[in-house]
């Protein structure tokens, strides 16, 4: 007799197993359904089954179809064969080492004694998620089958003799310097997951299996209890929903402006399968922005060029993509309108522009909301959704409904210049700027800023928007305008990389290297300052800007603003977030640092009144063992 355990909870799944395992009548176990799940409540007792498993002496076959990732495939390695669904749904990952946390159920033991180390750490460190077949040649399956074959060939191979000797036999240690030192270099020291999974790895392959298993749960107990797992942790567990309203239909979507922006939100609608025109000014710029939208793997009869808003007829939503420019956004907003009628969802990408204010050229601004992606569109996750004052919940719905079409992660803020994203991420930029006028060393300054745990320095970062759109930008918004710009963009005549000349050199063959004129225009003091001090002002620049946000009613739940920061422009996740970060060093300690850094770099620093509102309502995440997820939003007072 063959007993099939279907992974429905993990509980079942542990009583199920050892009950098989004790029952004579049972000649083989076939592992079905395992499906993507998180680790049980009792880790210890499943790993524990696991390894009865292992050793019963009873052939089990793990038959894997649709996503099998992380914990559901450790479950895989402890049977004795893996035969995986030859189908588009199967997905298989070893391990997710930006999960925040490391395996628990042997995946740093079995995978290296099935493979070999190099191996095994590739799987295990690099988080690639395969299909069925690439699985077979890495090693993960033992065989690949149709789906509809897939519980006959495990059955078949559970009843075949002398199959249950096929456990992971034992592995020499490898070189492991190489490898500490990649992970290193790109970590940075901000995620101790992998450096652990590295040190279980090593050290088990030193040991029998049994042994191997002991260390590895030593080092998950100690991950697991690190600020930066629960902050990783609460950043994946975000999920927007809106309850009560029934899910929006979109069929075919118009976009307005066919350049980088446009272009890459003609490349997501089409990969959801919806129907595009791509409209610009002339059919050659339309053509254009189709041919790079295909060229990142868009459907090319999905996308219709156009420069006719004619075209438009039909559309179900308009995403306006075009300069940020009022009067140019006004312009064919009005020209859709003519086209289309004022019932449909009509959404502009600004990222500045108030939406309350664009939404004067739409009949109905109950219909009119923002909807700002993130370049490169079909890399960024995130999709930061506007409500204007007029913004009706039913368009606020629409909009959400098609933000989970396009596979974007939302996050709803209210109306301000620059909302929520675009105004943090500035003071990022603007604090390396002002570090450069200070006389800090450019390369420390880039350097410092990777080091608290942003993708990119922060004038590679300036060059990447361009210095004169930074400048028209904050010229709109009645800010000052920044010195450094105006040398840069005025004195110097550089204006960015699209121009090959901004903080940096863009030759065109080689890397890009810091200008060395830098130095001439703003001379380096003699006394520099460390690194943990820039590193402090980048990220508490940004926390408090968020406070501010918060604290004027841009944005109100304190979920939506870590994963804002994390998904949209990089914030340092290990940390938790903009407002994770505040979290992380404790409340009171914030503001104190921040009142400190005020004292010495100015009034940007001042600690917001709502930080003081924050220490009653944000639990100090260094108790061991606390979790952060289910936190409610922050009171605002209006």
């Amino acid at each position: 007799m063959i007993s099939v355990l279907e992974v429905l909870s993990w509980e079942k799944f542990a009583t199920e197993a050892a009950a098989a395992i004790e029952d004579p009548d049972v000649q083989g176990v076939v592992v079905a359904a395992v499906g993507d799940r998180e680790y049980p409540s009792d880790i210890a007792s499943l790993g524990s089954v696991l390894r009865r498993i292992e050793t019963s002496g009873k052939p089990v076959v793990a038959a894997i179809s649709g996503p099998t990732i992380d914990e559901a495939y450790e479950v895989c390695l402890a049977c004795h064969y893996r035969i995986a669904a030859d189908d588009s749904s199967t997905q298989i990952r070893a391990w997710d080492s930006q999960s925040g946390l490391m395996p628990r159920l042997g995946a740093t033991q079995r995978l290296p004694r099935l493979l070999g180390v190099q191996p095994a750490l590739s799987l295990l460190l690099e988080g690639r998620t395969l299909n069925a077949q690439q699985a077979r040649q890495a090693g993960l399956v033992d065989e690949v089958v149709a789906s509809d074959r897939l519980m006959a060939a495990a059955r078949e191979w559970a009843l075949t003799p002398n199959k249950a000797n096929r456990s992971p036999g034992s592995t020499a240690a490898a070189p492991f310097s190489a490898a500490c030192a990649t992970q290193r270099a790109k970590t940075l020291g901000l995620y101790p997951a992998p450096l652990a999974i590295l040190s279980s790895v090593y050290e088990g392959c030193q040991v029998d299996l049994e042994t191997g298993l002991k260390i590895e749960a030593r080092y998950f107990e100690h991950i697991r209890r690190t600020p930066e797992a629960r902050n990783l942790a609460r950043i994946r567990q975000w999920r927007e929903d809106l309850n009560g309203v029934p899910k929006s239909q979109f069929l075919k979507i118009g976009i307005l402006g066919a350049g980088m922006m446009g272009s890459g939100i003609a490349c997501v609608c089409a990969h959801a399968d919806l129907n595009v025109v791509l409209l610009d000014t002339t059919l050659e710029n339309a053509e254009r922005g189709k041919a790079a939208a295909v060229a990142k793997g868009a459907t090319e009869s999905r996308i219709l060029a156009t420069c006719d808003f004619a075209d438009l007829e039909g559309c179900d939503a308009v995403i306006e993509a075009v300069f940020e420019n009022a009067a140019i956004k006004a312009d064919v907003t009005r020209r859709t309108e003519a086209v289309t009628g004022d019932a449909i969802l009509f959404a502009s990408n600004t990222s500045t522009l108030p939406i309350t204010g664009l939404a004067e050229a739409w009949s109905r601004p109950e219909n009119f909301i923002g909807m700002h992606f993130f370049s490169p569109v079909d890399r960024m996750p995130l999709l930061e959704i506007i409500r204007g004052k007029r913004t009706s919940e039913a368009s606020l719905a629409r909009a959400l409904d098609l933000a989970r079409i396009l596979r974007k992660t939302p996050i709803v803020v209210n109306d301000r210049r620059g909302f929520y994203a675009s105004r943090v991420f500035a003071t990022y930029v603007n604090e390396g700027m002002a570090m450069l006028l200070e006389g800090i060393a450019p390369a420390l300054i880039e350097n410092a800023g990777r080091l608290a745990g942003m993708p990119v320095g922060p004038l590679v970062l300036a060059d990447e928007v361009s210095l004169d759109l930074m400048l028209a930008v904050r010229a709109q918004g009645a800010e000052p305008v920044d010195e450094v710009l105006k040398i840069m963009i005025d004195q110097c005549g550089r204006h960015g990389k699209k121009m090959r000349a901004g903080f940096y050199e863009y030759p065109a063959a080689g890397r890009k290297r810091l200008w060395p004129d830098l130095a001439k225009w703003f001379p380096p003091r003699a006394d520099q300052p460390d690194a943990e001090e820039l590193i402090k002002r980048f990220r508490w620049i940004q926390s408090l800007e968020t406070v501010r946000c918060m604290q004027e009613g841009v944005i109100t739940d304190r979920r939506a603003a870590d994963v804002g920061s994390v998904l949209g422009w990089g914030f340092c996740p290990a940390v938790g977030g903009t407002i994770g970060h505040i979290e992380t060093v404790g409340v009171e300690k914030f503001i104190a640092e921040s009142k400190r850094l005020e004292r010495l770099y100015g009034e940007r620093f001042a600690p917001p009144e709502l930080l003081h509102t924050l220490s009653k309502y944000l639990a100090d995440i260094h108790t061991a063992g606390q979790r952060a997820e289910g936190q409610p939003s922050i009171p605002i007072q209006a």
